[in-house]
Parts: structure tokens; C-alpha cells; sequence
């Protein structure tokens, strides 16, 4: 087995409508994917389908090398949903034992899981008092059960502090490194601009960009930003030499170039020696470029 998940022309509908067109994609082993698409775009009727919620009207999925939802499969998969509800009556170890037995697994590990989430201080509290973060990483604490070797991820950071978040991603860091596949949906797209390997945009049911960061901004050939510092008495001389340049009320230079002309530009501008304080290179984000993607299929 070459990949953790296989999808091959992946078509969906419900009642003549197609939720998924035609999708097909791979999830290595060790790779943290990232999953993007408005609101109906089909995210979730993906993850349904690679968890075996529903079957496929078309197409092949493959799970671990198996078929959605049977034993093999659900053996190495975990999801963690947007919002995960557990009983508030229970303490967090109460549960994480509960699940561990289900899973067939030592009930003895509920601590260990529970403090590999932060919530080892919490572990003996009734659920009940948890605030929305805590209960979630309790889900993320019960999705490690039994060392997933696919992690798919609803919205995992909803509800969690910065702090959390932060320790949230490193945690999956730790997770790819030991080569669990992860597949993550997310609206955050600060978050998931750094810290995953590949990105899936959906719009309409359909996957119009995948590939790295850098694939991504290069298809997409959206500007790059520059921002210009130029020495005392020197602004105007530097909005008069470079087309298109604007002086913000900071004195600050405002310009834009295509992804081609970086260089050439930055060689430009550094020949105005001392002139220049600093110069800032902005290029697209993880943002402009889903924006960009999504209207191209709109229209």
C-alpha cells in the first residue's frame, strides 16, 4: 500500500443533485492535507463517504486498502468531528475509558491520552464542566485510540485558544512524523497555511486546485506585495522611479508585481542603495489564493 487514502472519480448524489463531481486525490502516509470549500462545497459528503457513513454513487474509495467502513478500515481510522458531545455526567477518564474498551484497548490509557491533550489536570472533572475547547480536545484524545493511521479532522481547532491551537497542530506534527495521515477540514486558513503538506480546495462539488502552497500561488499567478521603507526625503524619488508605486500616510511604498518579475523587481529596487531602509515581500496568501480558486469556478 503506496497511500493511506485512494479516491478515484468520486461522484456523489442526493435525489438527482451532485454533492461530489468526479473528485479523485491520494493521502500519502506522513501527510497532513489540508481540506477547503465553502459551506456545501462537499467536504463533509467526503468524509462521510471515507468513513463509510454513506456509500458513493460512483467512483472507487479506498481506505487503507480497503473499502470504507469495513473492519480493516475503521481499525486505522479516526474522526473527530466539528462538535464532539460526550456525556457531561462522566469525568474525561470515565469516558476515555469507556471508548478504550470499545476500541478493545487498556482502559489504563485514559491518562496518558488525556494528558497528551493538556487535559491532564482535568482528567477526574465531570465533562459537564468543561468549557467547548476542553471537550474538544477530549475528542481529539479519543480519536488517538489505538494509533490511527488516518486521522480525519472536522474543524479541530473550533472552540480552542490560541495556546491550544497552537499545541493542537503540534501535536499533529508529532502524529505525521510517526506517519499517521491527516485530513483536516478548516475554515481557519491562517492556521492550516503553514502547517500542512498539501492543500484541496472544493468549490461545487468539485476539486479545481490541489498541491503545495507553492504549486498553488504558482497556477494561480496572483501578485506579490511589496512594501518599500525608503531612507528620510527619499519616498517621492522612489514612487517617482517605480511604476505604479503609491506612498501610504506612513510614508510608506505600496507596489505590486507578477510572480515572474519578483526578482527583477527586488534587483530594482536594491539598486537605490542606501535610499531604501527595508523592503517587505508579501506574496498571495493561503486566502487570496482559495478566493481566487473558488470565484474561477463560480464564473
Amino acid at each position: 500500500m503506496t497511500s493511506t487514502l485512494k479516491i478515484s472519480s468520486l461522484t456523489k448524489r442526493f435525489d438527482g443533485v451532485a454533492a461530489l463531481t468526479d473528485v479523485s486525490l491520494t493521502v500519502a502516509p506522513g501527510q497532513r492535507v489540508a481540506l477547503l470549500g465553502h459551506n456545501g462545497a462537499g467536504k463533509s459528503t467526503m468524509m462521510k463517504i471515507i468513513l463509510g457513513l454513506i456509500p458513493a454513487t460512483s467512483g472507487k474509495v479506498e481506505v487503507l486498502g480497503a473499502a470504507p467502513g469495513s473492519a480493516g478500515a475503521r481499525a486505522g481510522v479516526a474522526y473527530l468531528p466539528e462538535n464532539a458531545a460526550f456525556h457531561p455526567a462522566l469525568t474525561g477518564e470515565e469516558q476515555l475509558r469507556h471508548y478504550l474498551r470499545l476500541r478493545g484497548e487498556s482502559p489504563s490509557q485514559a491518562l496518558s491520552l488525556l494528558g497528551r491533550v493538556g487535559l491532564g489536570h482535568a482528567a477526574r472533572r465531570r465533562i459537564g464542566t468543561y468549557s467547548k475547547g476542553m471537550r474538544q480536545r477530549v475528542g481529539l484524545a479519543q480519536a488517538l485510540i489505538g494509533h490511527p493511521k488516518l486521522l480525519v479532522l472536522d474543524e479541530p481547532t473550533s472552540g480552542l485558544d490560541p495556546v491550544s491551537r497552537r499545541d493542537f497542530y503540534a501535536l499533529l506534527d508529532g502524529l505525521a512524523a510517526e506517519g499517521a495521515s491527516i485530513l483536516l477540514s478548516s475554515h481557519a486558513l491562517t492556521e492550516v497555511e503553514a502547517r500542512t503538506d498539501r492543500i484541496l480546495i472544493l468549490a461545487r462539488g468539485r476539486l479545481v486546485a490541489e498541491g503545495t502552497l507553492a504549486d498553488l500561488r504558482r497556477v494561480a499567478a496572483l501578485p506579490v506585495a511589496m512594501t518599500v521603507t525608503a531612507r528620510n526625503g527619499y519616498a517621492n524619488t522612489l514612487a517617482e522611479a517605480l511604476p505604479g508605486a503609491r506612498i501610504d500616510a506612513a510614508g510608506l511604498l505600496h507596489l505590486t508585481c507578477a510572480q515572474e518579475s519578483k526578482l527583477s523587481m527586488l534587483a530594482r529596487i536594491a539598486d537605490f542603495g542606501t535610499k531604501v531602509a527595508d523592503i517587505d515581500v508579501v506574496p498571495p496568501s493561503l486566502e487570496d489564493i482559495y478566493s481566487h480558486f473558488s470565484q474561477r469556478e463560480g464564473q
